[in-house]
């Protein structure tokens, strides 16, 4: 598909998700992140590039909450601009230690679970204690791998092929404040 403006993009969109709901479910998985890590600071790792928007929110928050985290980021992905997913490939792992640390994986979407997985395992091997996955989206489908889930789950969305509020279209259209699908 070629790159698209964002006018364009949406003129052949669907609105599923507004932002006022996107906002309502982030602050539900701040309640709950607050309260499964109080007293602690977690290691809060956004995935880049789709979790940006949803990590800087939640982030927000999460300390509006009195709830504080210790940020690190780290790329892995699968897609590389695709529309299916290959092997794993890592463009950048977190410079803070994991060995002995709670983390708290942030994405923007589980879809399959493939790349979470791969990442999860990861920061396992590094001697994480913990690892629990916040994600502002879930896709429903059954092609989803069954020990892969969120621990904080923001919306359900349909199996279509959905853009903004961090995932994209070509690497495109992340910055839309809002969540649409493609007209099918």
């Amino acid at each position: 598909m070629p790159n698209l403006t964002i006018s364009q993009a949406l003129a052949q969109a669907d609105l599923l998700v507004d932002r006022p709901t996107i906002d309502k479910a982030i602050a539900g998985i701040a309640d709950a992140i607050a309260r499964d890590y109080k007293g602690e600071v977690p290691l809060f790792l956004s995935i880049m590039h789709g979790a940006l928007p949803f990590a800087g929110q939640l982030a927000l928050e999460l300390g509006a909450r009195g709830q504080d985290v210790q940020f690190d980021y780290l790329h892995a992905t699968r897609y590389r601009g695709e529309t299916t997913g290959g092997d794993l490939v890592w463009k950048h792992k977190p410079a803070t230690s994991l060995f002995g640390r709670r983390v708290l994986l942030v994405d923007d979407i589980l879809d399959e679970g493939y790349t979470l997985q791969g990442v999860r395992t990861w920061c396992l091997e590094q001697g994480a204690t913990d690892v629990r996955i916040a994600a502002m989206t879930v896709k429903k489908h059954d092609r989803a791998l069954p020990d892969v889930t969120a621990d904080y789950a923001g919306i359900e969305l349909p199996d279509r092929y959905v853009f903004g509020f961090g995932m994209d279209v070509n690497e495109t259209l992340r910055c839309v404040p809002a969540i649409y699908a493609m007209k099918e």
